[in-house]
C-alpha cells in the first residue's frame, strides 16, 4: 500500500455523534489513536470487528491511547450505539473522503455480491450470530473500511490495513504490536467453515 500522507488526511472534517465538526487530525494531537473505519454500522461482520476490537479498549485507555470508531454515514448509527458493539468514540465522514484517502475501495453492484458469500465473510458471520450479534442491509452496501493508527501529534502511521474481502479484519495481537503494547484478552475464535456452517 502506498504511504499516507497523514497532514491532507488530517484535515478532513468529521462529525462527532453530538454533531460537532472535528478536524480527522484532533483525534491524534495529544496522544495516539486507533481508528477503526466500519464499513456500515449495519453490518454483521463490522458490528462483531468493532466487538473484538472493544477487548482492547481497557489496555487501550490505561496506556493513553484513543479508541474511535468511524462511519460512512448516519444510517444505522443509533441500533449500532444501543447494541453496545463498540466501546470507542464514534465519528460518521459524511464526505467519506477519510475512506477515499485511505485506499479504503468501493465494491461495485456487481463486485459486492460474490465479495459478501466469500469464505472469510461466512466464518466471522458465522462467529457473529454464535455470540447473538445480527446485522441488517440498511445504508450504503458497497463502501469498504480498514484501519489507521497514528502515533501521538502524527509523528507516523503504525498501521495501515485496507480490507480485501468485507471479512478482513486487523488481529488483536497486530494492533498490540504497532503500539507496542501488551494487552490481555482473548481473541474470539474465528470459526472453521465447513459446509454444514457456510451454506445456512
Amino acid at each position: 500500500m502506498a504511504k499516507i500522507e497523514l497532514k491532507p488526511v488530517g484535515t478532513n472534517l468529521l462529525k462527532s455523534v453530538s454533531g460537532e465538526s472535528v478536524e480527522l487530525q484532533s483525534l491524534w494531537s495529544d496522544k495516539p489513536v486507533v481508528l477503526f473505519f466500519l464499513r456500515r454500522f449495519g453490518c454483521q461482520v463490522c458490528r462483531w470487528t468493532a466487538a473484538e476490537i472493544s477487548k482492547l479498549e481497557p489496555d487501550l485507555t490505561a496506556h493513553g491511547i484513543a479508541l474511535v470508531g468511524i462511519g460512512p454515514e448516519e444510517t444505522g448509527l443509533e441500533e449500532f450505539k444501543e447494541g453496545g458493539f463498540f466501546k470507542g468514540d464514534l465519528y460518521i465522514d459524511e464526505k467519506k473522503q477519510c475512506y477515499k484517502d485511505l485506499g479504503f475501495k468501493r465494491y461495485t453492484a456487481l463486485s459486492v455480491v460474490p465479495a459478501a458469500l466469500g469464505k472469510k465473510v461466512r466464518e466471522v458471520t458465522t462467529k457473529a450470530k454464535a455470540q447473538g450479534i445480527q446485522g441488517n442491509f440498511t445504508g450504503d452496501l458497497l463502501q469498504s473500511g480498514g484501519m489507521l493508527i497514528v502515533a501521538k501529534g502524527g509523528e507516523k502511521v503504525l498501521l495501515h490495513f485496507v480490507q480485501d474481502s468485507p471479512g478482513d479484519y486487523v488481529p488483536l495481537e497486530d494492533i498490540s504490536k504497532a503500539l507496542d503494547i501488551s494487552a490481555n484478552v482473548q481473541a474470539g475464535e474465528r470459526p472453521q467453515c465447513n459446509d454444514d456452517v457456510c451454506t445456512r
